[in-house]
């Protein structure tokens, strides 16, 4: 063989294989979080004052069991009261985190979690309540609050309610220390969502009127009560989904009120509910698409007259707006305290929650426990993503660039959006059909023939390039 003929037929060896063709692919998007507390130490760390080597580790061996249920977000407590379990200069470290407020840890737990969440395949959402100050009575020894907490630079915008305290959201202050802390958490951390729990305003204690009234007095409104206060939290849900799209329009933001809407919504309910008691306007938030979803808390049985799951759920699908989601809040936690809550139980509920786009557990502990098995009874699906964001619903990411010597596939994202994941279906016969999730630009293929697509972090999809592996 001549000199010359051997170098090009080596270099006819390594040429990129070129795709086949493009082809449209999906599979059935599924959003399964899991809500980890840190108030109270609940959840994460299980006690105050563990070293950060052990909090590591539980926060490991947490994802790991996640990821093992083939659960795809984690909903992170990391503003339980008025505080920080990240690194900020706008409020003081988390007394959950070492016992003391404001005592660094020495490390950041949250910027931790997202790299080991994200390798594993977890989105990270984080969960702030945006106006409990204080959630429960400190240990004697502790000082409360420590600068920059809204309580110790503010203190008249800080009332005291029963047991608690709570920034008032009839403050301007507070609003815009809200804004800005969801500013600077979705600016400085690689995360997928910003979530807010249902305490608005706290819920009633017996027959103690929240002490909001020179608030109310001072802002010469001509409104009700009731109505004032919907007025405040609107405002600043309103101000914080803008702020958190002009930051990163990828991150997903969403909200879990109570399960109850409102009165008489749907009429055979009854029981407290988020609009006249909480002040929060749900359907207001829906339909100015302030939100990406609700995850209503529907913690009751399915054999619950007063409160029931099915129509409940039902209620929230309806009065969803088009293209937004609603991801019902499920009562794991429950599991096994009564015969109500057994695990046909919960076969009953999340069958009823298919087509919703997802769910959300609460909470984590269960899963952590393997209680009855669960993680094998009612979880361990195949993987799949999380839907796309309603506004992107209907994008098409840019198809990859797609390589191949041998049975080595390397991927390049072309996509101008950040990245999520590459995805590999595989041609069953019939249909394209999900092979696997990769979060890699290489990966080794079997014999056959593969269609290879981008997701972009706003969970759009591209086109497919096919190729085939001899």
């Amino acid at each position: 063989m001549s000199p010359r003929v051997l170098p090009l037929l080596l270099s006819l060896l390594v040429l990129p294989v070129a795709a086949e063709e493009l082809v449209k692919v999906g599979h059935t998007r599924q959003l399964r979080g899991a809500w980890v507390a840190s108030v109270a130490n609940m959840h994460w760390p299980a006690q105050s004052g563990l070293t950060s080597a052990r909090q590591r580790e539980d926060l490991r061996l947490m994802l790991d069991r996640l990821a093992e249920a083939r659960f795809n977000a984690v909903f992170f407590q990391v503003r339980p009261e008025g505080d920080a379990l990240y690194r900020s200069e706008l409020e003081p470290w988390s007394r959950f985190l070492s016992g003391r407020q404001g005592h660094d840890p020495g490390y950041d737990p949250l910027n931790f979690l997202v790299n080991e969440a994200h390798r594993r395949g977890l989105e990270v959402h984080a969960w702030l309540n945006p106006y409990r100050a204080q959630a429960t009575p400190p240990p004697p020894t502790a000082e409360l609050p420590v600068a920059p907490h809204q309580a110790a630079v503010e203190p008249e915008s800080v009332l005291s309610y029963g047991a608690l305290r709570w920034m008032d959201p009839g403050s301007p202050s507070v609003r815009g220390r809200l804004v800005r802390v969801c500013q600077d958490l979705t600016r400085r951390y690689d995360l997928d969502g910003m979530h807010f729990d249902d305490y608005f305003y706290p819920y009633p204690d017996w027959e103690l009127p929240f002490p909001d009234q020179a608030s109310y007095t001072r802002s010469g409104t001509n409104l009700s009560l009731g109505d004032w206060r919907r007025a405040q939290v609107n405002e600043a849900i309103q101000e914080v989904s803008s702020a958190i799209a002009a930051e990163k329009p990828y991150v997903r933001f969403g909200i879990s009120p109570f399960g109850i809407p409102a009165p008489e919504k749907p009429e055979q309910i009854s029981g407290l509910d988020q609009y006249e008691k909480l002040y929060a306007d749900t359907q207001r938030w829906m339909d100015e698409g302030w939100v990406d979803y609700l995850a209503p808390q529907l913690y009751w049985p399915t054999t619950r007259q007063a409160q029931a799951y099915e129509p409940l759920l039902k209620w929230w699908r309806e009065h969803a707006r088009e293209g937004r989601y609603i991801f019902p809040g499920l009562n794991l936690a429950a599991m096994g305290t009564k015969s109500e809550w057994d695990l046909a139980e919960y076969r009953r509920e999340l069958a009823l929650a298919e087509g919703c786009g997802g769910y959300i557990i609460w909470n984590v502990a269960p899963i952590l426990e393997n209680r009855q098995n669960v993680k094998e009874e009612l979880f361990a699906e195949a993987e799949v993503l999380t839907p796309p964001l309603a506004r992107c619903a209907d994008r098409v990411a840019s198809a990859p660039d797609v390589s191949c010597e041998g049975s080595r596939v390397r991927l390049t994202y072309t996509d101008r959006v950040p990245w999520r994941a590459f995805t590999v279906y595989g041609w069953n016969g019939d249909v394209w059909a999900l092979h696997q999730i990769v979060r890699s630009a290489e990966l080794d293929l079997p014999a056959g023939r593969w269609a290879l697509a981008s997701v972009s972090r706003d969970g759009a999809e591209s086109l497919a390039r096919v190729v085939t592996i001899p």
